[in-house]
């Protein structure tokens, strides 16, 4: 089944328009990511799908549902859910704090306590540490609070923005292990510089280069693909 369809999207800031005519697809079950460099568009693109930036033109769709003017709260609550990049947790709050105001889409008090567990059993640390302040923890630490905290308004289709940014190399693995393992349940959108991780874990990918989509393929394509490998996977 399609969750997702962007079709002909074009928007941008101000007088600058970014994205020209980006056209993507994700299924249920699927990971698929976005790769590009720094400024050719991949943020812009989720800010958009999410409605913090208005679409100029073009069309998005989520489960056969035109969504492309509607507000950002409202596509939360059908089950499109962005973790933004840079985290943006709450650093004088607590880790339970920041998880719980992640469930305010959610009604039901069963759902909002499995979920919270789930969540727990992906990041033992976050339990361990539910009554600290969200700004003493780690930048790793951070990144699964603000993973944890997306998944506690129970999406449909989880948007991750740079998850790697700013991490090391070892929580780097553990972050990229835990999204695969999120992927059984939830449909993930991978936007990523870090071309070699996100291809680690992707079933597709698009290449994006100055606002236009340049590739479209299977994961398999894409790393043996020359301009892929040359640009993003140093060689």
């Amino acid at each position: 089944m399609e969750l997702l369809r962007v079709e002909d999207l074009v928007s941008g800031y101000g007088k600058i328009e970014v994205l020209k005519k980006v056209s993507i697809t994700v299924n249920e079950g699927e990971i698929v990511c976005v790769l590009g460099a720094n400024g050719a568009g991949k943020t812009t693109l989720i800010n958009t799908i999410s409605g913090l930036i208005p679409v100029r033109s073009g069309k998005i769709l989520f489960m056969g549902e035109d969504i492309t003017h509607m507000p950002p709260h409202k596509r939360v609550e059908l089950g499109l859910v962005q973790v933004p990049e840079g985290r943006k947790i709450f650093p004088k709050l607590t880790v339970l704090e920041n998880l719980e105001i992640g469930a305010f889409t959610v009604n039901s008090t069963e759902l909002k306590k499995k979920n919270l567990e789930w969540i727990y059993s992906l990041f033992p640390i976050l339990y361990e540490r539910r009554n600290q302040k969200a700004g003493t923890l780690s930048g790793g630490e951070q990144q699964m609070l603000a993973i944890g905290r997306a998944l506690m308004s129970n999406p449909k289709l989880l948007m991750l923005d740079e998850p790697s940014m700013g991490l090391a190399v070892k929580m780097i693995s553990l972050i990229f292990d835990v999204i695969k393992e999120i992927s059984k349940k939830v449909s993930i959108l991978l936007v990523e510089q870090n071309a070699n991780k996100a291809l680690s874990i992707v079933d597709r990918g698009y290449l994006i280069e100055t606002g236009k989509i340049v590739l479209s393929a299977s994961r398999d394509v894409l790393i043996t693909s020359e301009e892929v490998r040359k640009v993003y996977l140093g060689g």
